[in-house]
């Protein structure tokens, strides 16, 4: 027999170990039509590969495939290679924590060497689900799946980038790593332009493509905390740095790391640091949070904070009669 033969052969005895617990060497020789001495160097073959087989003698033993050290080749069919994918696209979405990066290099691998027709398949499962996540940005599994590829195999991504104005421009990147919050998807990348590294948000991103232009990968910083740092400070008029009586865990189950970044600080302290573009929807921010607050930066948040205090005041009933139910608000 052929090498290609013995190749088909041995898939074809590990599909029938998956299928069922145990067989005895007779039943499969039965199924794949050889012999038992046969059965047993396909079974070497398997173990090579990092197979599991464990072989049983006397009367009932047989053939099972067990659990071993590690993960080897999984072999699937039509329907579970669909089922897998459909499942990772929906993982890939971020809604487990630290699923959504493990998701999404598993379906890049997998989409690579799926048939045509089969990615089709995944597409209409996929084009014909809905889910009910939270009031996030719906990204294309498509350009997930484009830029997943691209941060692996290190290569150059083009596409058009909307600014804040709205205006496109093309940029060309060095791509690292995707950072996915509960609301949106960013890439870190390395501007070959601007000479820089920089946050992109991928529903901003249009025509989006992988270039044959394979890049050294450079020393960069931790992907989470630029993203992070981008996103809370970057696009806002204003940065807030304000010091919280509370512990950072207590802070960072009420500020998502999209909004804000918590920084240790001592004696029971730490420091928010926010953007806005609105130092009285800061204040009233911060206020909400609940903790004794210290305004460090800037000092006319302190005045803001003021604004907000008489108005709540005379919100209450407190203040002057004529005052008017806002006080002095702008």
């Amino acid at each position: 027999m052929t090498a290609e033969g013995t190749t088909e052969r041995v898939l074809r005895l590990l599909s029938l170990l998956q299928r069922r617990l145990s067989w005895t060497a007779t039943e499969l020789a039965a199924e794949l039509g050889v012999t038992d001495r046969s059965v047993r160097r396909d079974v070497e073959r398997l173990r090579a590969l990092g197979y599991p087989v464990h072989a049983t003698a006397g009367v009932g033993g047989g053939y099972q495939l067990g659990a071993g050290t590690r993960l080897p080749p999984l072999l699937l069919d039509d329907e579970e290679a669909i089922a897998t994918a459909v499942s990772l696209r929906l993982a890939s979405g971020g809604t487990v924590a630290g699923a959504g990066e493990a998701a999404l290099r598993a379906l890049a691998k997998l989409d690579q060497v799926m048939p045509p027709r089969l990615r089709a398949e995944v597409r209409a499962v996929h084009g014909a689900t809905e889910t009910l996540l939270g009031p996030g940005v719906e990204i294309d599994a498509e350009l997930l799946v484009t830029l997943a590829r691209a941060c692996r195999d290190a290569v150059r991504v083009r596409f058009l980038y909307a600014g804040r104005g709205g205006e496109e421009r093309e940029r060309t990147v060095e791509p690292v790593r995707m950072v996915a919050t509960s609301r949106r998807w960013y890439l870190m990348a390395y501007d070959v332009g601007r000479d820089d590294w920089r946050t992109f948000r991928l529903d901003r991103m249009r025509e989006v493509a992988a270039t044959t232009w394979r890049f050294r990968p450079r020393e960069h910083p931790d992907p989470v905390a630029f993203v992070q740092r981008g996103v809370t400070e970057a696009p806002y008029r204003h940065l807030a740095r304000v010091r919280l009586r509370a512990r950072p865990e207590q802070v960072r189950e009420l500020v998502p790391p999209q909004v804000g970044r918590i920084e240790e600080d001592r004696d029971g302290w730490c420091v928010l640091v926010t953007g806005g573009d609105d130092l009285d929807r800061i204040a009233v921010h911060v206020a909400w949070l609940g903790f004794e607050a210290e305004v460090l930066d800037p000092p006319e948040l302190r005045e803001a904070a003021a604004r907000l205090a008489r108005n709540l005041v005379a919100l209450a009933g407190a203040g002057d009669a004529g005052s008017g139910a806002l006080g002095d608000s702008r």
